[in-house]
């Protein structure tokens, strides 16, 4: 639970920050292109001649400050021309504001950004600049004043936005030490999440066992139901084969056109007993294993399919290898040979490298040919006959809590890459 409170306050704290960081990209053009706007709506109704002159000058003079500020703020050297930006910018906003009350909205960025440009002492200055700009904005007449009220007005105005900006200072140096002791916290929460990370590694042999009893439990239940198969399907199907053969042999002589019909017969029951048998024995341990390791019968089987096919073939072992649990060498043993497999019937290679990596707490077997390559995602999908196929590697990989990956270009080649988890021999 203390992961996921610490992964969703990191996520709120990032989205907050992705917020602020598009307002101070994007907001102050908008800020200056809004007053500019109420500024010319209202231009003849406050502002003198001259006012609409320095206006004119003084705004594409902002414009191109903010330019040049956007391109070098992420920049190393951005930092030491951060507080010049801030008070070339806090100056100008200060004499468009004289010219028109509106230009305000464009001062009021000091609030907002004088603790990120400023250091921590000169940051109040900078906000208290602007509660200048703002508090002449609002009194009535612009700048200057014309007249005591407007003067009073001027001073309680100023007298305000000085207090809020005090007040809000002290809450951000408050928000400040807040953030601090939540990035303590959240460091805190990191360390016992290390330990319990610590503790899960040690149980990690504890899990391997628990996974191979599982496995075993599952491979008594599959040599449970493979010899049901076995006797409702293949053994009635040989039943019937001999009952036809029998009646073939009984009236070849006779009537050879029923002995046709019953051979045609056993014929057919002799296929859909060879596609039972397929289907049945398709999970059997490889016999290579019997009297090898994994390392010796994986030579022996590249060796011997180099041999029948006059494809040159190379057999690699990396790391330290270990005796496997019969299940993971059979499933590897297992795509080896279907990869060799398909490499001799589609791939028209010359050269091929097989090699067995052994990585700590995983086994990889990679598969590699010079061949003519394919697209492995125009591939048809896996249906569980006629072979594995790739679908079929994938599938053995995936109950052995592995993968299988596919890397391949027309013209350029395959790679057949498999990685299922290290399982000691018990």
């Amino acid at each position: 639970m203390g992961t996921g409170r610490t992964g969703r306050s990191t996520a709120a704290v990032t989205t907050a920050e992705h917020g602020w960081e598009q307002f101070f990209r994007y907001g102050p053009y908008g800020l200056l292109g809004l007053a500019t706007v109420v500024s010319a709506m209202s231009a003849d109704l406050i502002m003198s001649r001259t006012g609409m002159y320095v206006a004119g000058a003084l705004v594409p003079v902002a414009l191109m400050l903010q330019l040049w500020w956007s391109r070098i703020r992420h920049r190393p050297a951005g930092r030491s021309w951060a507080s010049v930006y801030f008070v070339v910018r806090t100056v100008l906003a200060f004499v468009l504001t004289w010219t028109n009350p509106f230009f305000s909205m464009f001062a009021l960025l000091g609030y907002f950004d004088a603790a990120r440009l400023l250091s921590r002492r000169t940051a109040r200055v900078g906000m208290l600049a602007t509660a200048v700009t703002m508090a002449g904005s609002q009194c009535g007449s612009g700048f200057p004043p014309d007249t005591l009220m407007n003067w009073t007005a001027f001073g309680i105005l100023l007298a305000l936005h000085s207090t809020l900006v005090l007040v809000f200072a002290q809450l951000d140096t408050r928000q400040a030490e807040q953030a601090r002791t939540q990035l303590d916290t959240i460091d805190e929460l990191e360390s016992a999440n290390a330990r319990l990370e610590q503790a899960l590694a040690e149980n990690a042999g504890l899990h391997a066992q628990l996974l191979v009893q599982a496995r075993e439990a599952g491979v008594a239940d599959e040599r449970s139901r493979l010899a049901a198969e076995i006797h409702d399907t293949i053994a009635q199907g040989l039943t019937g084969i001999i009952a036809q053969l029998q009646v073939v042999t009984s009236t070849a002589e006779s009537d050879p056109a029923l002995a046709r019909v019953h051979l045609d017969r056993a014929a057919a029951l002799a296929r859909h007993s060879l596609g039972e048998a397929r289907r049945s024995v398709s999970n059997l341990v490889p016999a290579a294993l019997a009297h090898d390791d994994l390392p010796e019968a994986l030579g022996k089987t590249v060796a011997s399919w180099s041999e029948r096919t006059g494809v040159r073939a190379e057999c690699t072992v990396t790391g330290t290898a270990e005796p496997l649990h019969d299940e993971v060498g059979s499933t590897l043993l297992r795509i080896a040979e279907e990869a060799l497999s398909n490499v001799g019937r589609h791939s028209g290679a010359t050269r091929v490298g097989v090699t067995l990596s052994f990585m700590g707490d995983e086994v990889t077997l990679d598969v590699r040919d010079d061949g003519c390559g394919f697209d492995p995602v125009a591939l048809p999908p896996y249906r569980g006959s006629d072979g594995f196929g790739l679908g079929g590697m994938r599938a053995r990989a995936e109950r052995m809590a592995g993968a299988v990956v596919v890397e391949s270009e027309p013209g350029n080649g395959a790679a057949v890459c498999a990685r299922v988890p290290l399982v000691p021999q018990r």
